[in-house]
């Protein structure tokens, strides 16, 4: 005799939570499936192993991963690339990496005492206001200030 089960399915999706077409019953025990009325019941079906849940699909990375892979073997040497300078980096992200870089140096310049508290906020706002070239320049720049320091004493 076929016993209609579907009711017990949309049961089990309530219980453990998961949508219909995961639900597996076995179909030796489909007289105990049945059977069982309440949510406990359900639960021990599911442990002793009358009812299982499939696993959940997810999106596959098979074709990402290959491309990736091509795109890694195409070079990127000179005669490669397309566009200006600008389009593969723009102005803005060079101009942040430069100050971030630029602010960290002064701060170790500062936590090493090398120049004081005034000296830094005046050399913060060059970086900020873009006079700051590089790192070197910065250097140049804590060199002068310590030595116009030395000349007024």
């Amino acid at each position: 005799m076929v016993v209609n089960l579907r009711t017990k399915k949309r049961l089990v999706s309530r219980v453990v939570g998961v949508g219909l077409s995961r639900i597996k019953f076995d179909p030796e025990r489909s007289d105990d499936i049945a059977d069982a009325i309440t949510r406990q019941n359900i639960r021990s079906l599911i442990t002793s192993g009358a009812i299982t849940i499939k696993s959940s699909k997810g999106t596959s990375r098979g074709r990402a991963e290959y491309k990736r892979t091509q795109k890694k073997k195409r070079g990127t040497t000179t005669g490669s690339k397309k566009g200006r300078k600008g389009a593969r980096v723009g102005k803005k992200e060079v101009y942040v990496v430069k100050v971030r870089a630029l602010r960290h140096r002064l701060k170790v310049a500062k936590d090493r005492k090398e120049i004081t508290n005034p000296e830094f906020w005046t050399i913060y706002k060059k970086i900020g206001g873009n006079t700051v070239r590089n790192i070197a320049h910065l250097r140049s720049l804590i060199e002068e200030i310590k030595e116009h320091r030395k000349s007024r004493t």
